[in-house]
C-alpha cells in the first residue's frame, strides 16, 4: 500500500482517505460514496471531474475521446484511472445528491454458473448463483466485475435480476469474436464452473423520490439493466408511466420479447417498442424501422418532464443524448451507461 492522501468532493462537501496505489473512483466506492461512473476504463467520460485544488496526480492508461488533452491540461480528470500523491480538491461535474451517499460496500465473492443460454445469434443469458459470501448486495441497474478464468483481467457486466435471498445474478453478455470474456462464455464455461466477481457498481439505478413518466432507451446488451429496472417496477407495484424503446439490427437480434410484452400487462402505462435498423429480407416484421433514435423522434415529439434511462453501445448513447435534449428531457435526468468495449483505447494516453 501507499501514502494515503485526502480528497475532497464539492460541491457536497465529502472528504474520503484515498490511498496513491488506488484509484480515486475506486477508494470512493470503498468508502460508499457513489460516484458517477461507466466502464472505469478511462473511455466513456462519465466520471470527468474537475481538479480545484492539488496538482500531483498521475492518470493510468485512457482514451483521448474521453478526456482530451485540451480539457487536461485546464484541469479536467477522470477519477476511474486518477491517482492522487497529494491532498486533493475535486468538483463533482456528473453527480446526484440522491444517489452519492447511497453506496453499498463493495465485496468481493465466488459465484458458481447456473446456466449458460443462448438468447439470440450473438447473445447469452448468464446465471450465477453466489457461492460466498453470503450476500452482495445490489440495486437493480448496477453491475458486477467477473475475473476472466485463468487471468487477472475483469469485466463488467450489469445484472437483469432483482435483488432476491437466493443470491442469484443475471446476465445478458454480447459475444464478441476476440473478447477476452465473452469468447471463454461462448466456448469453454459450464455449468458448475465457478467465477470470482466483485460489486455492486454503476449509478443506472431508478430514481425512487421522483415521480416522472420515464422513458427506456437501449440496444444490444443494454437489454440487461434496463430489464432489471422494469422488472423490479412490476415487483414494487411502481406506477410511473413508462416506455422501452429497443433498437436491433434484425429480428434474430430480439430477445425477451415475451417478458417484455408480459410487462406490458403488469405495469399501468408500460409500452414496449422494438425497432430494427436493418430488417432482413426473412424477417416476418410489421414494428417500427430504423435507428432507434429516429423511431423515438418519431413516437415521441414531446418529453418535457419525463426522466430517461440510456443503455447500450456508446454511438446509440452518444446519439441519443442530444435527442432526447431536444425533445425536451432535462440534461439533468438523463441518466446513460455505455457499454463499452475492453481493448487497446483509440487516442489513448497516460503514463
Amino acid at each position: 500500500m501507499g501514502d494515503k492522501h485526502v480528497v475532497r468532493f464539492e460541491p457536497v462537501g465529502i472528504e474520503i482517505e484515498v490511498d496513491e496505489d488506488q484509484t480515486i473512483l475506486r477508494a470512493a466506492a470503498e468508502h460508499g460514496v457513489q460516484l458517477m461512473h461507466g466502464c472505469k476504463e478511462g473511455q466513456c467520460a462519465a466520471c470527468k471531474s474537475f481538479v480545484l485544488e492539488g496538482e500531483d496526480i498521475e492518470l493510468e492508461r485512457y482514451s483521448t475521446f474521453a478526456l482530451p488533452d485540451y480539457e487536461r491540461e485546464e484541469g479536467s480528470t477522470l477519477l476511474c484511472r486518477a491517482h492522487a500523491y497529494e491532498d486533493l480538491v475535486i468538483e463533482l461535474l456528473n453527480y446526484d445528491e440522491e444517489i452519492i451517499r447511497s453506496g453499498l460496500p463493495l465485496r468481493k465473492g465466488v459465484a458458481e454458473v447456473v446456466s449458460n443460454d443462448a438468447v439470440t445469434h450473438d447473445m447469452r443469458h448468464l446465471v450465477l448463483r453466489l457461492v460466498e459470501p453470503e450476500e452482495i448486495k445490489f440495486f437493480p441497474g448496477q453491475y458486477l466485475d467477473i475475473t476472466v478464468p485463468g487471468t487477472e483481467e475483469s469485466r463488467s457486466f450489469s445484472m437483469a435480476n432483482v435483488p432476491g435471498r437466493e443470491g442469484i445474478f443475471e446476465f445478458v453478455i454480447k459475444i464478441y469474436p476476440d473478447g477476452l470474456f465473452s469468447g471463454h462464455l461462448a466456448d469453454r464455461l459450464q455449468v458448475g464452473d465457478r467465477l470470482d466477481v466483485e460489486g455492486p457498481f454503476g449509478t443506472f439505478t431508478l430514481r425512487e423520490s421522483r415521480t416522472s413518466d420515464l422513458i427506456f432507451v437501449g440496444g444490444g446488451a443494454g437489454m440487461a439493466p434496463i430489464l432489471g429496472l422494469l422488472r423490479s417496477m412490476a415487483d414494487r407495484g411502481v406506477e410511473r408511466k413508462a416506455t422501452f424503446y429497443y433498437g436491433a439490427r434484425t429480428q434474430r437480434d430480439l430477445c425477451f420479447e415475451k417478458e417484455l410484452r408480459e410487462l406490458e400487462e403488469q405495469l399501468p402505462g408500460f409500452r414496449y417498442i422494438p425497432a430494427l435498423s436493418e430488417p432482413a429480407g426473412g424477417d416476418d416484421w410489421t414494428g417500427e424501422t430504423g435507428l432507434i433514435t429516429e423511431v423515438v423522434k418519431r413516437g415521441e415529439p414531446d418529453l418535457k418532464g419525463m426522466d430517461a434511462y440510456v443503455c447500450g453501445p456508446p454511438p446509440m448513447v452518444d446519439a441519443a443524448i442530444p435527442m432526447l435534449t431536444a425533445l425536451g428531457v432535462r440534461e439533468d435526468n438523463i441518466f446513460y451507461d455505455k457499454f463499452t468495449t475492453t481493448g487497446e483505447p483509440e487516442g489513448e494516453d497516460g503514463p
